[in-house]
């Protein structure tokens, strides 16, 4: 059943090109399935987080996270009410706008923007589906819902103080209202997120041998999912143990989100989707006790994971592959491919080249990075 603060595509307050509404499909629909179509969500199966792509077939994608986002999500999102098809759209593009390497690759390159303007992921996203995905014949970008961009600019959040200057560019098109809260299901969408990273984490974690499974039997919630598993399951093979734990691990997160927002839902007793985003609070989040249990399991993995040694010398080598193609390219605009060139003749000052010089760097996947920095740059 549709709670009364779902988001309704009947509704919906349009596109910024306005046309025709599909008669088998939902404009959120379309949205997702736009989004499932473009170049950049294609090349998110090349892209990582922690581990850069070719280290190994079984650690986690943007792409392969992106559809578990999605499908952690869908879960929270019909027991709440919500609309499932605006969630999967928000959940399936918001990692659109990260570089290679990840969140190395993406410090890498603010640290090559701050004197123009400087690189935001999230930004970047509305810069990619409202810009640089160019393929339709009627407008650039994607043309999606004010709902959908609006979960895209704001579903960590209101978007107050210093606005990145992708998103300020196109907010004055196209106001996205971004003072205020984005809708449950953006909401929703982002601690899909969350839930989706702690839990692959921990197992690409295991994986690469960066810890031990008893290490994590340590950790708080962890620790009662893996007493669960032994119990049931005396003497359970070592694989089948921690898988069975961290299922458990993750069911934890997923039903701890569902009973705070229904608590939280009933207490604001919201009427409408406005409603929700008036509010001066989230309402789709972690309870607080959940919330410092992750503070916890964040902090080991900080140390034993993302600082981790062969991490840590991983991060420097791309680091240096970012740094030394953007200087590059600023300085041989001309070795952009061709289809970059119109901008380039277009722009008129050093900020609009570098802006073109890092959409490009940023759109590349982690192999296609390394192989340009080769044949570019050399060893």
């Amino acid at each position: 059943m549709t709670a009364p603060f779902a988001s309704d595509p009947a509704r919906a307050r349009g596109r910024l090109i306005p046309e025709q509404e599909s008669t088998f499909r939902s404009c959120f629909q379309r949205d997702r399935d736009r989004i499932i179509h473009a170049s950049a969500f294609r090349r998110l199966k090349h892209k990582t987080q922690v581990f850069i792509e070719h280290e190994g077939d079984y650690y986690r994608t943007r792409l392969t996270h992106s559809i578990e986002v999605a499908q952690v999500a869908r879960t929270i999102s019909g027991a709440l009410g919500l609309n499932a098809e605006l969630t999967e759209a928000v959940a399936l593009a918001h990692d659109l706008g990260h570089t290679p390497f990840g969140h190395t690759g993406e410090d890498a390159l603010a640290e090559m923007m701050a004197p123009y303007g400087g690189f935001d992921h999230n930004a970047q996203a509305i810069r990619i589906v409202t810009d640089l995905e160019r393929h339709y014949a009627e407008f650039d970008g994607l043309n999606l819902t004010w709902e959908t961009l609006e979960g895209l600019a704001k579903h960590n959040g209101p978007v107050i103080g210093e606005v990145p200057w992708a998103l300020a560019a196109y907010n004055t098109r196209h106001d996205l209202e971004l003072h205020t809260f984005a809708s449950a299901e953006a909401q929703v969408a982002a601690i899909a997120d969350d839930v989706a990273y702690n839990h692959h984490d921990l197992h690409d974690g295991l994986r690469a041998e960066l810890f031990s499974t008893d290490e994590l039997a340590e950790l708080p919630i962890l620790n009662a999912c893996f007493s669960d598993v032994d119990t049931l399951y005396p003497g359970l093979n070592y694989y089948r143990r921690r898988h069975e734990a961290l299922r458990r691990f993750f069911g934890v997160l997923v039903e701890d989100v569902i009973g705070l927002a229904q608590i939280r839902l009933s207490q604001l007793a919201p009427q409408s989707v406005d409603d929700i985003r008036a509010a001066d609070h989230a309402i789709i989040r972690f309870s607080d006790d959940v919330f410092e249990d992750l503070k916890v399991i964040r902090a080991f993995l900080f140390d034993r994971m993302y600082r981790a040694p062969s991490v840590v010398v991983m991060r420097k080598q791309v680091t240096q592959v970012v740094e030394e193609l953007f200087p590059h390219f600023m300085a041989h605009p001309d070795q952009l491919p061709k289809q970059w060139r119109k901008d380039v003749h277009a722009a008129q000052t050093e900020t609009d080249l570098a802006r073109i010089v890092s959409d490009y760097i940023a759109g590349m996947t982690d192999r296609f990075a390394l192989q340009e920095h080769t044949r570019l740059v050399g060893l």
